[in-house]
Parts: structure tokens; C-alpha cells; sequence
């Protein structure tokens, strides 16, 4: 069954007669399913001080817990993602969440402190079955409505990654870090079970050999210069996002504010705030305003940090900050997303995979990146690095239409 034979079943049940072609039940599954699987890779971030006092381990080889799951989840953006061109979606969600779901049982059954990183690297690479049900929704949905669905099962996974933080602090704070993980496990598993009743089948749409799978993927950052670009764009945005999110906790539990670390995970809520932008910069997708919209995100972004850095002595401002640079981030992720899904309606996946890949590496850089500005420099440098980033992603900006003007006379002389 082909996506567009999907769509036309869901037009004809009454429960989709949405403008958006899909059910908004279904669109409702794809935001939750979204967020909780994200989510899994930072909920250990607030439990680093409990896990190195449990496992007898220093802070910074505790720290280690972070990084090997976020090269998991690299991993598997490149390794297992691409597999949704290749394979039925439903099934390659169910087996992916099956896998999440026992991983995360080992790692909330730990009984050392390598099982835990073990346990953590391959819940992080299966975790990614967030980034095939974004393509997946995508596909489902009709060309006039696919900014605004995407856009609310964007609003879903960001939200995810906003209060995981939140979440994990509470539950540790009253029932111990292992139940954060065990936790987890079980809503993973519930979660295997709700998609694969509710999700349509959705049949492969290239039948090459996975190892071709794999070389087209590097062949469409090739073939689409857009899609570079706009992986570009977010990787200076998500590097900026890294920068600040990985610092303010430093900011907030020292001598001026003295924040607990539930207080830390209690004021990340203020970001989720910033979610609420996503269903709009769907449907400025939607009405052809991506490169507008992508100019303003960045000058929002630069404006958050100049907000962070004179309201240092302020949490309010900070707060505001915080609301600001996280709507910036989720427009120019919701707007790249929504044009690189037409460039190759056969290969969502793979540039899915190729998108995400490149801006994960410029969150991971600014998140080191910070972590030094900030301890050799303090809170004003580190806000002058987050502005320079989106600064720098809109002097590139600038030369997008120039570089579509090039590109048009070439085709016209070919």
C-alpha cells in the first residue's frame, strides 16, 4: 500500500475530514509518540551527581553517560533511520521500540557502571524511531496541509525534549534515578503496542540493498544542495540551543540564584513554552514563507541571547530568553524539515537521516563549545557565542537567493 493509497483511505473514514487530510487522533499519536521517545536521551542529564555517588565514578566519567548516548543516537540517524525507505514503517517501529524497551529495563536494572553505558548507547540509537515518524507523518499528509502536520508532531517531540529534564528530576527526587529508566521502559513499551494498532501499513518505497541505502543518503546531500544548506542553518541553531541550555544550570544552581537541581528541571518548563510556535511555522510553511520566516527565527535567536546576557542578574529575563531562542529553534527546524520532504517524496527517510545527522554534529559542538566559553569566559561570553551563531547561519542566509539565481542559469544553459 503507497503513502498516497493511505491518505486516500484516511480521507474516506469520518474521523479524518481535517483540513489536514490525516485524523487529528492520529497526528495526536505521531506528537506524544514523538516526544517520548526523544526524551529518552536526556533523561540522565539531571541524574549525573546520583549515578557518580551510586556507581563510585567521577563527575566527568559520569558525563561520559551523555556523550555515549548521544553517539548512539548519531548511529543510529545514520544506520537505522535511512532503513524507513527500505522497510514496511510499522514494522521497523515496532522492532526499534521492542529494543528500546529492553535497553531501557537494562539500564534501570544496572548493576555497573559500564552495563549502564552499554544499555544507554543502544537505547540512544533506537530512540531515534522519533525521526521516522516525522517523515512518516509527512508522507501521510496531503501537499497543502503538510507543514501544519509536521509542524504538530514537531510541537510534540521538541516538548519531549524540553520536559524529559523536568520529568526526570521529579521521579528521581521521590522515587530513585532507576525508576526514571524503568519508567520509561514500560511507557516504551505500551507506546509499541498503541502504534502498531493504530498506524497504517506503509509499504517500502525503494527496494535497493540496504549498503545502497546507505551511499544514496551521502548521494542526496549531492544531488540537493538545499538540503546541506538548510542542515547547516540548523546546526548553527541547535549549537546556539546546546550552548545555552547546557550552561544555564551552572548559572542557575551558583551564588546568584542557588537553584537545587529540581529547581533547574522546574525552570526548563519555561521552555516548553516555546513549543508553542510549532503548529505556525507549519503553516507559514504551508503558505510559502520559509525563507522570510528562517531570516526572522535567526535574528529572534541573536535577540534571546543579547536578552540572556544583560538580564544575567535577572531570571525573568532569562526565562524570556529561554522562550525566545527555543521558538527560534523549532521554526527553523519545522521550516527546514518541511522543504527538504519535497525534494524526493521516495526518499523522506534518507533525508530525514542526512538533515538531522549534520545539525545533531553542531548541537553536540556547541553544547563542548559552551561548556569552555562559559568556564573560562562566564555568562557574557557565552551569550556572545550563542548570538554569533545564528548571526553567522544569517549572513549565510543572505546569499541563498544569489546562490538559486547561479543555479537557475546553469540549468538554463544545460
Amino acid at each position: 500500500m503507497s503513502a498516497s493509497s493511505d491518505v486516500r483511505t484516511a480521507r474516506r473514514s469520518p474521523a479524518a475530514e481535517a483540513p489536514s487530510g490525516v485524523p487529528g487522533w492520529l497526528v495526536a499519536l505521531l506528537a506524544v509518540a514523538s516526544g517520548m521517545t526523544v526524551a529518552n536521551l536526556y533523561y540522565a542529564q539531571p541524574l549525573l551527581s546520583a549515578l557518580s555517588d551510586v556507581f563510585h565514578v567521577g563527575t566527568s566519567t559520569a558525563g561520559a553517560l551523555i556523550t555515549l548516548t548521544q553517539v548512539g543516537y548519531v548511529l543510529g540517524m545514520l544506520f537505522l533511520v535511512p532503513l524507513g525507505d527500505r522497510l514496511e514503517k510499522r514494522n521497523l517501529i515496532t522492532v526499534l521500540l521492542t529494543v528500546t524497551t529492553l535497553a531501557l529495563v537494562a539500564a534501570g536494572l544496572a548493576t555497573s557502571f559500564p552495563m549502564l553505558l552499554i544499555a544507554s548507547l543502544v537505547s540512544g540509537a533506537t530512540s531515534v524511531v522519533a525521526q521516522i515518524l516525522v517523515p512518516f507523518a509527512a508522507s501521510l499528509a496531503p501537499d497543502h496541509a503538510r507543514g501544519r502536520v509536521v509542524g504538530r508532531v514537531m510541537s510534540g517531540l521538541l516538548t519531549g525534549i524540553l520536559l524529559s529534564r523536568t520529568l526526570s528530576s521529579l521521579v528521581s527526587d521521590v522515587a530513585g534515578w532507576r525508576v526514571v529508566f524503568l519508567g520509561s521502559a514500560v511507557l516504551m513499551a505500551l507506546l509499541a503496542v498503541a502504534l502498531r494498532v493504530a498506524l497504517p501499513e506503509h509499504a517500502p518505497t525503494t527496494t535497493i540493498p540496504y549498503h545502497h541505502v546507505l551511499r544514496s543518503t551521502v548521494q542526496l546531500v549531492r544531488t540537493h544542495p538545499v538540503l546541506l544548506r538548510r542542515g547547516l542553518y540548523q546546526a548553527a541553531m541547535f549549537g546556539a540551543f546546546s550552548a545555552f541550555w547546557t550552561t544555564v544550570s551552572f548559572v542557575l544552581t551558583g551564588p546568584r540564584f542557588h537553584y537545587s537541581a529540581v529547581g533547574v528541571g522546574v525552570f526548563a518548563l519555561v521552555g516548553a513554552a516555546g513549543a508553542a510556535v510549532a503548529p505556525f511555522a507549519g503553516r507559514w510553511a504551508d503558505r510559502g514563507l520559509v525563507r522570510p520566516m528562517t531570516g526572522a527565527a535567526f535574528v529572534v535567536a541573536a535577540l534571546a541571547f543579547a536578552v540572556a546576557g544583560f538580564g544575567g542578574h535577572s531570571v525573568v529575563l532569562i526565562a524570556l530568553a529561554a522562550i525566545l531562542l527555543d521558538m527560534a529553534v523549532q521554526t527553523t527546524l519545522i521550516l527546514g524539515q518541511h522543504t527538504i520532504y519535497q525534494l524526493d517524496a521516495d526518499a523522506r527517510a534518507r533525508l530525514n537521516s542526512a538533515f538531522i545527522a549534520t545539525f545533531f554534529v553542531g548541537g553536540a559542538l556547541g553544547s563542548q563549545l559552551g561548556s569552555l566559553v562559559y568556564h573560562s569566559g562566564g555568562w557574557t561570553s557565552l551569550t556572545l557565542l550563542g548570538a554569533a551563531l545564528p548571526l553567522l547561519a544569517l549572513g549565510y542566509w543572505a546569499t541563498e537567493r544569489a546562490a538559486g539565481r547561479r543555479g537557475g542559469r546553469r540549468a538554463a544553459r544545460v
